[in-house]
C-alpha cells in the first residue's frame, strides 16, 4: 500500500482492540478521538476517489460519532462492556439499522433492515461502536464460478493493502482489507467455505470461523443453513478471542488463549499443502515454532476431497441457498425481489450493473436443483457429511487437540475480465466447512513481501484451543506483517 497519507493518524490506527480498551479505560484515549481518527483515515485512503482507493468500506454509519460520545459518557460514569468504545466494521451482508446491509447486490439497496442482526446487538451491548459496513464478494460469492473475490455491484472491487493490484480474498474481503489497512481494529465476516480464512490469510491478519451455530446467523443474508458462520477478523489473536467471546456469548476463550499450548497434541496435515514454495516453507518453520512452545507435533495424512465431494457440497449449498433466500428476502420489505427467481429477473434487467463482469449461473443452477426435489439434496448432504466427518476429520484428529495446514498462498492478481480465484491453496477449509467445525487462520509471515496464513482446525467448541495455537505462531511472525505500509 502507498505511504500512509495521514502519518499522524498511524499510531491510533494501528492500535489493537485490547490496547484500545486499556487506554480508553485509563483515560489516555477517548472513543470519540479514536472514531474520528479512523473516519478521517477511511476518507483519506478508502474511497474510489482517494489516492489509494482501497474500497474496503461500503458504507459509514451516520451516527458513529454519537455512538462514540455515548460510549465515553458510559465510561465516565463507571459503566461499559468488554468492547467499550472500540470501533468495529461489519460485513455488509449483516443487518445493521442505518446501513445498507445489501450483500453487495442492488436488489437489496433501498430496503434497509428494520432491526439489527443478533450479533450486532451483542456487539452494541458490549460497548462496540459500529462505524460502518464492509464490501464483500457479492452475495457472499455464491453467484458464479467466474466471480472475482472482493467485487460487488454496490461496492466495486476491494484492493489488498499489501499490493493494491492483488486480491483481498473472499468473500469477507472488505473486512480483511480494512483491518489490515488500519481502518478498524475489528471487523465481522461470515464464512460458508473459506470466506473468513481466505481474507485473513491474504491480508495478514487473524480470523476464525467458529463452530456453526456458535454465533447467531439471525439477520445475516443467508447462503447455507448448514455451513454459514459469522466470526471475527482482527489485528491480533487476542483481539479475535475477545470479540469471539462477545459474538458467541461464551466466556473463557481469552483465558484459554493465555494458558498457551504446552502439552497439546497437534496433527500436521501432510498432503494439505499449497504447492507454493514460500508458503509451504513457512509452514515447516511454523511447525517448529509450535514444537518449541511445547506442543507435540505428529504428521498425519487426512483425506483429500475428490471432484465428487466438491460436487456434493455445491448441490447442498445451492439447494439451501434457494430455500433460505426465499425465506429471507420477504423480511426486507415488499419492495424488490421476494425470492431467488425474482433476484435473477432483477439482475437480468440491470445486467449492465449487476453482470458487467460475470453472471449468476449458480443462481440458475439452484433453481434446477430445487426443482429436482429434496431427496437429491438429502443424499448429497449425507455423502458430504460422511466424507467430512468419517473419512476426513475424525480419523485425522483422533487423539489430537487440533490439526494444522497452510491455508492460502500469497494474494493473486485481481482480474475482473477473466475472473480471479486463488491459484495456490490447500484443502484445509473444505472439510471443516462441510462438518460445521471451527477453523482459525493466523499469519505465518511474509513470502515475496505478501502475507500467508496458517489454518488451525478443531472439533466443535474448541475455538480457544485453536486461538491458543494461533497466538503462539503469531508472536514471532507479528513484527513482519503488522503494518502493510512496510510492504
Amino acid at each position: 500500500m502507498p505511504t500512509d497519507p495521514s502519518p499522524a493518524t498511524s499510531e491510533v490506527a494501528y492500535l489493537d482492540a485490547v490496547t484500545l480498551v486499556d487506554q480508553m479505560a485509563s483515560g489516555r484515549l477517548e472513543s470519540a478521538e479514536v472514531v474520528d481518527t479512523l473516519l478521517r483515515r477511511i476518507a483519506d485512503i478508502d474511497g474510489a476517489d482517494t489516492p489509494v482507493a482501497l474500497r474496503s468500506v461500503l458504507a459509514l454509519a451516520d451516527d458513529a460519532a454519537e455512538q462514540a460520545a455515548a460510549s465515553d459518557r458510559r465510561r465516565a460514569a463507571g459503566q461499559g462492556g468488554p468492547l467499550e468504545g472500540v470501533p468495529v466494521l461489519v460485513k455488509d451482508n449483516i443487518e445493521v439499522v442505518g446501513l445498507p446491509s445489501s450483500a453487495g447486490a442492488t436488489s437489496l439497496l433501498g430496503r434497509p433492515p428494520a432491526h439489527d442482526a443478533d450479533l450486532v446487538g451483542r456487539l452494541k451491548d458490549a460497548g462496540a461502536v459500529i462505524i460502518g459496513s464492509t464490501n464483500l464478494s457479492q452475495w457472499a460469492n455464491i453467484r458464479s464460478s467466474r466471480s472475482s473475490g472482493g467485487w460487488s455491484a454496490v461496492g466495486g472491487l476491494t484492493g489488498n493493502p499489501w499490493a493494491l493490484d492483488r486480491n483481498a480474498g473472499g468473500s469477507s474481503s472488505g473486512s480483511g482489507a480494512a483491518v489490515a489497512a488500519g481502518l478498524a481494529p475489528l471487523a465481522v465476516g461470515t464464512e460458508t467455505d473459506g470466506s473468513i480464512t481466505c481474507p485473513a490469510s491474504v491480508n495478514g491478519i487473524s480470523g476464525i470461523k467458529p463452530t456453526v451455530g456458535a454465533v447467531s446467523t439471525s439477520g445475516v443474508v443467508p447462503v447455507s443453513s448448514s455451513q454459514d458462520s459469522p466470526g471475527p477478523l482482527a489485528r491480533t489473536v487476542a483481539d479475535a478471542a475477545l470479540m469471539l467471546e462477545v459474538l458467541a456469548g461464551r466466556p473463557g476463550v481469552v483465558a484459554r488463549v493465555r494458558r498457551g499450548v504446552e502439552g497439546m497434541r497437534v496433527a500436521v496435515a501432510d498432503g494439505w499443502r499449497t504447492e507454493h514454495p514460500g508458503t509451504d516453507e513457512l509452514f515447516e518453520q511454523t511447525i517448529d515454532v509450535l514444537a518449541q512452545a511445547g506442543a507435540e507435533m505428529v504428521h498425519v495424512t487426512p483425506a483429500m476431497p475428490s471432484p465428487a465431494e466438491h460436487q456434493d457440497e455445491m448441490v447442498v449449498l445451492l439447494w439451501e441457498l434457494k430455500e433460505t433466500m426465499d425465506r429471507y428476502l420477504p423480511t426486507r420489505g415488499p419492495d424488490g425481489p421476494q425470492n431467488l427467481v425474482e433476484v435473477i429477473a432483477h439482475e437480468d434487467a440491470y445486467a449492465a450493473v449487476e453482470q458487467e463482469w460475470f453472471g449468476h449461473e449458480h443462481f440458475a443452477k439452484a433453481l434446477e436443483i430445487a426443482a429436482a426435489g429434496v431427496e437429491a439434496y438429502r443424499e448429497a448432504r449425507a455423502r458430504n457429511l460422511a466424507w467430512a466427518l468419517t473419512t476426513c476429520l475424525e480419523p485425522a484428529l483422533a487423539g489430537f487437540d487440533a490439526m494444522v495446514a497452510p491455508t492460502f498462498g500469497p494474494a493473486w492478481k485481481s482480474d475482473l475480465v477473466l475472473g480471479g480465484h486463488p491459484g495456490k491453496y490447500s484443502p484445509a477449509t473444505m472439510a471443516p466447512a462441510v462438518a460445521g467445525w471451527p477453523i482459525a487462520t493466523v499469519p505465518m509471515g511474509l513470502t515475496g513481501g505478501l502475507p500467508v496464513g496458517l489454518g488451525i482446525i478443531g472439533r466443535p467448541g474448541s475455538e480457544g484451543d485453536l486461538l491458543a495455537l494461533g497466538a503462539t505462531v503469531e508472536r514471532p511472525a507479528r513484527p513482519a506483517w503488522l503494518d502493510p505500509r512496510r510492504g
